[in-house]
């Protein structure tokens, strides 16, 4: 019994795990979106730096 247990709490921990994986990689790739926006935005309105 105490064994069927452990492996129930294992496959709790492993779900737990891949859904905080999702989540982080959503996150990573909404920041990506993100940044990518904001280098467009930057470029388009000309506050890019310049050459000295």
């Amino acid at each position: 019994m105490q064994l069927g247990l452990d492996v129930e709490v294992q496959k709790l921990e492993v779900e737990k795990m891949r859904k905080g994986k999702n989540k982080a990689e959503e996150d990573l790739n909404s920041l990506k979106t993100d940044y990518k926006k904001l280098r467009l935005s930057i470029k388009t309105i000309g506050l890019r730096k310049t050459s000295e």
